[in-house]
């Protein structure tokens, strides 16, 4: 009787012990289980490679954070990763669970989307869509993205074989989006909202603003953009490439709404240059020629109280054939200079609401 308890004891010990030891090895597994997971999500995208450094998993929160992933074009004549992203924090939005609804927060720290014109345009034999390495990506988050944080992002167009190399970007980006699965607010036809805040190349203030709603094939949203104060001197490298113009100074701003409903867009563009002066002290002759000639008509075209040369490009209709205004876009550049100057402002003059109106009527 006394060894039959003895044996008892003992089996009483011994499973609770192995399902301790059998957690804790599946605990220590379980980073290089996820990271071989990852990295085979990575290798199976058409036309593009990549991989992460390590895994951190935080069980108690429900979370995961991805160390050092990238992803390049296979044929890529740079080095320069098109995505890098240092540190990609994912986890159960607890708050979410008390509304019934079981969703992620991702915060990314450090992120960096670096489109290489050279890298982009070299064609695969399996060529990757957009949505392929998308779509790659939201697959290593386990359950639906509800909160998205950036943490001082950049984003890069850059064009290495021009002379020199054209690099136009926006540094320090610092974004929140939030309800993005309408958890709350669900009866609202806009009910998630994206703040963002960046420094463009030139040293200009970004900021963007809008409300929107993802769950649509097609997502609906009411959007401003804000640049300002870039100096116009920082554009020289593009400009000069494209157009063969230059500035010795000025101020370059750019101000936009767009607003999408039912998958019809309207909205505008709004570039404003101020006090801008075209030739430079080290220009050569012919150079100088044709900015000259350019300075010229930028001369008549521009409100000479504010000393501003700006237009208004209108932008409406559906989103597989948007069209742009090209009458209004050239009678606004004589408005401004000739009747009345446009503001260093977001008009608030495009309204969601109207969209579908606008819709019915075309």
């Amino acid at each position: 009787m006394s060894t039959k308890r003895k044996i008892y004891k003992k089996k009483r010990y011994i499973i609770p012990v192995f399902i301790i030891l059998t957690l804790l090895v599946i605990r220590i597994m379980l980073p290089t289980i996820v990271k071989k997971y990852v990295n085979q999500v990575l290798a199976d995208i058409p036309g593009y490679y990549g991989q992460i450094e390590s895994i951190d998993i935080g069980l108690i929160r429900g979370a995961y954070v991805i160390n050092g992933l990238y992803l390049n074009k296979v044929n890529a004549g740079t080095q320069v990763p098109f995505i890098n992203l240092a540190e990609t924090d994912i986890s159960i939005e607890w708050k979410s669970i008390f509304k019934g609804k079981i969703v992620s927060e991702i915060i990314l720290k450090k992120p960096e989307i670096i489109y290489v014109f050279e890298d982009q345009q070299k064609e695969t034999e399996n060529e990757a869509e957009v949505e392929d390495w998308t779509k790659a990506l939201t697959d290593l988050v386990p359950i639906e993205i509800n909160t998205l944080t950036i943490y001082n992002g950049k984003i890069a167009f850059v064009e290495v074989t021009a002379e020199p190399t054209i690099d136009l970007h926006l540094n320090g980006i610092e974004l929140t989006a939030t309800n993005l699965r309408n958890v709350v607010e669900k009866e609202q036809k806009l009910p998630s909202t994206l703040q963002a805040t960046a420094t463009s190349i030139g040293n200009g203030s970004v900021k963007l603003d809008g409300k929107l709603n993802l769950l649509k094939q097609i997502p609906d949203m009411d959007i401003s953009f804000a640049l300002e104060n870039a100096n116009a001197k920082a554009l020289n490298d593009f400009t000069n490439h494209y157009a063969g113009i230059d500035f010795d100074k000025g101020n370059f701003n750019l101000y936009s709404e767009i607003a999408i409903a039912d998958s019809y867009m309207k909205g505008y563009m709004k570039p404003l240059l101020k006090d801008a002066k075209l030739i430079g002290k080290d220009d050569g002759f012919l150079k100088t020629l044709w900015e000259g000639f350019v300075g010229f008509f930028k001369f008549i075209l521009k409100n000479q109280k504010n000393n501003t040369l700006a237009t208004k490009v209108p932008l409406e209709g559906d989103l597989s054939n948007v069209k742009t205004k090209i009458w209004p876009s050239i009678t606004n550049i004589f408005k401004n200079a000739w009747i009345q100057a446009f503001k260093n402002v977001v008009d608030d003059d495009i309204e969601f609401e109207d969209i579908k109106s606008s819709e019915k009527s075309k």
